[in-house]
């Protein structure tokens, strides 16, 4: 159906993105795009969708040549794409949000809104789909997995017939990406193109038909799932074989963390955490399991000092200093990074230094030393991996994983007692994601004491010496991580209690 052609995209200051680069995909088909954080896939895809004209090469629809400058030319040749980071205005309603753009009226040269014949071919695609959106209801009120399928619906709606889907289960929980997949398997038996971006390999394997991998915007190969699996495709992405994390033996220190009856309200002053209790050691990791929206984002946030707690003590060897510096000694990776971690209109030493800025080395009775912080940045960027033109570049112009990784970097170059780390590894690739996992490790040797927010099982039975559990803002139980299984940690993530599975039939009953 589409098929791309020796594309090669060199941005200003002769970054190559993507170099010679081959791609094709079939009616009917799910292509999966993989590769490294920056390695060129959403380049790719945003050439594809109008948003960056390719240097050179060309795209061709049934052997057409066609002639993509805009998002409005990829839309005009059935092309429609779901970006990782949604479109949506929150305070409209669906129907309102799809037909942003476009006439809803019977026909398009019409200059009335007619939203309710909108309404109504919604009601149908997502009847026709399996994509259970209902019209009238307000995006904000929505969860994430549902808005994710509001944009489906917006491509559809444009009679989109190739679908690219960036990072689309980036910031879905399992239940929702589940459920996202057999959404894409539908489309692709009804006929729709899927191009799939992802780093979960497991996804990859489940859904895709063929696997394009791409490194440093060279093409490395393209392979048919059935000929392929997890490892090779690891392999493939990062030049070596990624083996999983080793934690060695520690006994853990001193308390460092003590949380006492601890509640906490959402945004909508709803109870999100409820008399939770847990203690964290000095070179300890305590790993917080759930499907995420049970509590997770308020505890570390109250932990954190920026959300305020109803009732309950949050106790560290911090106590009394003030919140600027608490929030200096207490290291914090956001599960949100574009919303509280960097300021996309920075530069990385601006990101990398706002909470050092006015400090020593970085600041003097004379000011702020930007040589300093520049220079501590582009060690930042070396010793992190992060892809970039320098310190100087804007950070909204890195990929998500390398935004992460600056993030990362910053926080541990506090060198704090304790670190938060919500989603740590959320949109890494594996080769990033395995470098993290090394990183907190080495923290905890060294005597860090590290709460792991994660929705990845896997992530958190990897490298948590123990695991809590929590369910609508209870703890389910905690358990050392060696003695957990998916299965129990699954069952205490759906409401039941570990003390309760732990009983015998009799005493159940």
């Amino acid at each position: 159906m589409i098929e791309m052609e020796k594309i090669t995209k060199v941005f200003p200051g002769g970054v190559v993105a993507n170099r010679e680069v081959d791609f094709k995909i079939a009616s009917g088909q799910v292509h999966a795009l993989l590769g490294e954080n920056g390695s060129g896939k959403t380049t790719l895809m945003n050439i594809l969708y109008g948003m960056h004209r390719a240097t050179s090469g060309t795209i061709s629809r049934s052997s057409q040549t066609l002639t993509i400058g805009s998002p409005s030319d990829a839309i005009s040749h059935g092309i429609g794409m779901v970006h990782q980071h949604f479109m949506l205005v929150p305070t409209l309603t669906v129907a309102e949000n799809v037909v942003l753009g476009t006439s809803a009226g019977p026909n398009r040269l019409c200059p009335f809104l007619n939203l309710r014949e909108a309404e109504e071919r919604i009601a149908s695609l997502s009847r026709e789909y399996r994509l259970d959106v209902d019209p009238r209801a307000e995006v904000w009120q929505l969860p994430v997995g549902a808005q994710q399928r509001v944009e489906i619906v917006k491509a559809l709606y444009r009679d989109a017939d190739v679908l690219i889907l960036d990072e689309p289960t980036a910031v879905l929980t399992p239940q929702e990406a589940n459920d996202l997949i057999d959404v894409l398997s539908n489309l692709a038996s009804r006929g729709k193109s899927i191009v799939f971006i992802s780093h979960k390999l497991n996804e990859v394997i489940s859904l895709a038909d063929e696997i394009t991998v791409l490194r440093n915007g060279d093409m490395i190969g393209m392979v048919r799932k059935k000929d392929t699996d997890a490892k090779d495709l690891a392999r493939m992405m990062v030049g070596r074989s990624i083996e999983p994390p080793e934690l060695p033996n520690r006994s853990p220190g001193e308390p460092m963390l003590t949380v006492k009856s601890l509640c906490v309200e959402d945004d909508r002053k709803l109870e999100a955490v409820k008399d939770v209790s847990f203690t964290l050691r000095a070179g300890e990791i305590l790993g917080v399991a759930g499907v995420d929206g049970n509590g997770q984002k308020e505890l570390v946030e109250a932990i954190a000092g920026v959300r305020r707690a109803v009732s309950g003590s949050v106790e560290t060897k911090h106590q009394g200093v003030s919140n600027r510096e608490y929030a200096r000694r207490i290291g914090h990776v956001t599960e949100d990074r574009l919303k509280t971690s960097v300021v996309l209109d920075f530069s990385l030493w601006e990101n990398f230094g706002i909470k050092t800025c006015d400090t020593s080395p970085h600041a003097s009775w004379l000011g702020m030393n930007i040589g300093s912080l520049k220079a501590a940045t582009e060690a930042a960027i070396s010793e992190f991996r992060i892809k970039s033109r320098g310190p100087d570049e804007k950070i909204s112009s890195l990929s998500g994983g390398n935004q992460q990784k600056l993030v990362l970097a910053r926080e541990l170059g506090l060198k704090p007692d304790i670190l938060l780390a919500a989603q740590p590894t959320r949109g890494l690739d594996v080769g990033a994601a395995e470098y993290v996992h090394q990183r907190l490790i080495e923290e905890r040797q060294n005597g860090m004491a590290i709460l792991l927010v994660s929705t990845e099982l896997e992530e958190i039975l990897a490298i948590s010496d123990r695991v809590i559990v929590l369910y609508e803002g209870k703890i389910m139980g905690a358990l050392a991580a060696r003695k957990a299984t998916r299965e129990v940690l699954g069952l205490m993530m759906a409401g039941e209690r570990l003390e309760e599975m732990e009983r015998s039939p009799g005493e159940r009953n």
